[in-house]
């Protein structure tokens, strides 16, 4: 099964949401799925070496991904989202993580069985 997980919240905003999304984006990979990630308006952050875990959370997000993408997770990044969103804009995404477009996104969500958004 192809399931496609789309995040669009900033990495560490107070809350688990995209700490649990990775979770199971690893979970689901684990279990043989086939998982893509696509990252858009501030969670692109979670994309950049720059983007540190704060002093109070226990979790580095960035190093999940990175995690993921080392056991074969595709994960595309929002390009136009690289100058507008996140609190990093135009810090360059890490090796691995595929600038991309809205066109292949939209072909992401056709291609898929499921998509899951964070």
């Amino acid at each position: 099964m192809k399931i496609l997980i789309v995040f669009n919240r900033e990495p560490y905003d107070n809350t688990d949401v995209t700490w649990n999304g990775l979770r199971l984006a690893g979970k689901l990979q684990e279990a043989g799925q086939e998982v893509r990630i696509f990252l858009m308006n501030d969670s692109v952050d979670m994309a950049r070496d720059v983007c540190k875990p704060p002093e109070n959370y226990d979790q580095d997000l960035s190093a999940m991904l990175k995690n993921l993408i080392a056991k074969g997770v595709p994960v595309k990044v929002c390009g136009t989202c690289m100058a507008r969103c996140g609190i990093y804009k135009n810090h360059p995404y890490f090796d691995g993580a595929e600038k991309s477009t809205m066109p292949e996104l939209a072909e992401w969500v056709i291609d898929s069985d499921k998509v899951i958004t964070f």
